[in-house]
C-alpha cells in the first residue's frame, strides 16, 4: 500500500467551519474526527462535502476501540465505511487502545496490558476490520499514566509487532511519545528506533498539560519546543511524512493554528537540507523528556 504525503495539516473543527468556507486557506489536508460526520446531514456533512472538494481529507476515529474484549461493532463499523464512500479520505485511523467494556463507554482512550495474548487479540480484530473496510488501517499509540504489571513487552515493540503482523500502518503521535516517556520515564529516542520505517505513514502533533509529576495529553496548548525537537528527529528517521497539529480544547483563531502547521514545514524543509549535505545523528541517547 502506497500512502500519499500530504503536507502538514489542520483538523476540521466546528469552530473554524466559517473560516475556512469564507476563506479557503492555503493549508495542505485537513483530518476529521470520524464520529463528527457519521450524522444522516446537517451543517458537518454539508461543511465535509465542500471541503473536500478542495482539500485531500482523512478520516480519525476515537471508537474502533480495538482492544476491547466486546464483539467488534459492526454496525458502527457500516457508518464508518459509508462515510469513507463520501469522504474519500487517503487513509482511515483509530487508537491502539480500548474505550469501554461491557457496553459501557469510558469516552477515554485506554492502555492496553503488553503482552503476546494482546498481541494476538488485537492482530485478529484488526484483520477482521480492515478486510470489512476493505483498506489498511492506521494505528495512533496512546499516551499513558499508569502501566499493567503483567505487561511483557515495551510499548514501542508492542506497537510495531501488532503493526506487523497485522499488516497495518502507524500513526506515530509525537507528543504522546513525549508525554508517556516522561510519565514511564523511559527513552523517547529508543521509541522511535524501534518503530519500523516503512510502517509509519502518519505524524500528530499536539500540546499537554504539566502538572509538575506527570504530562497530561490535553490537546490545549501550543506544542512545546521539546516536542518540536523529537519532532525533529521523527523526520529524521521516518521521512517528511503527512503532519497534523491537533488541538482540541481552548481552541484559538485559525491563523494561530495554521501558523503551526507552517512551523512544521519548515521543519521538514531544514532536515531535507540537512540531508543533502550531510548525516546528523538522533539525540543524545541520555537526552529523555
Amino acid at each position: 500500500m502506497i500512502f500519499p504525503r500530504l503536507g502538514c495539516g489542520l483538523g476540521l473543527r466546528r469552530e473554524h467551519y466559517g473560516y475556512v468556507l469564507e476563506h479557503w486557506p492555503s493549508l495542505d489536508w485537513f483530518e476529521i474526527t470520524s464520529e463528527n460526520f457519521m450524522v444522516p446531514g446537517g451543517r458537518p456533512l454539508y461543511v465535509l462535502d465542500r471541503v473536500r472538494e478542495r482539500y485531500p481529507i482523512v478520516m480519525h476515529g476515537v471508537s474502533l476501540s480495538i482492544g476491547t474484549s466486546d464483539p467488534l461493532d459492526f454496525e458502527y463499523l457500516s457508518a464508518l465505511k459509508s462515510l469513507a464512500e463520501r469522504a474519500r479520505p487517503a487513509w482511515i485511523s483509530d487508537h491502539l487502545c480500548w474505550t469501554g467494556v461491557g457496553g459501557k463507554n469510558a469516552h477515554d482512550l485506554l492502555p492496553l496490558p503488553y503482552t503476546e495474548e494482546a498481541i494476538e487479540h488485537v492482530v485478529a480484530r484488526v484483520r477482521v476490520v480492515q478486510d470489512f473496510l476493505e483498506r489498511p488501517i492506521l494505528l495512533e499509540n496512546v499516551s499513558s499514566y499508569a502501566s499493567f504489571c503483567d505487561s511483557t513487552y515495551s510499548e514501542w515493540n508492542f506497537l510495531a509487532e501488532i503493526a506487523r503482523r497485522a499488516g497495518c500502518y502507524v500513526l506515530l503521535d509525537v507528543n504522546n511519545v513525549y508525554v508517556s516517556a516522561f510519565n514511564h520515564r523511559f527513552d523517547q529516542l529508543e521509541y522511535l528506533q524501534a518503530i519500523p520505517v516503512d510502517r509509519v505513514v502518519q505524524f500528530h502533533l499536539a500540546g499537554h498539560t504539566d502538572s509538575g509529576t506527570h504530562l497530561l495529553d490535553t490537546h490545549d496548548h501550543p506544542i512545546i519546543d521539546p516536542v518540536w525537537q523529537l519532532y525533529g528527529e521523527a523526520v529524521r528517521r521516518f521521512g517528511p511524512l503527512s503532519t497534523l497539529i491537533e488541538r482540541d480544547d481552548h481552541i484559538p483563531e485559525f491563523p494561530e493554528l495554521a501558523a503551526e502547521a507552517e512551523a512544521a514545514q519548515r521543519i521538514q524543509a531544514t532536515i531535507d537540507a540537512e540531508a543533502r549535505t550531510d548525516s546528523r545523528p538522533l539525540l543524545a541517547a541520555d537526552q529523555r523528556a
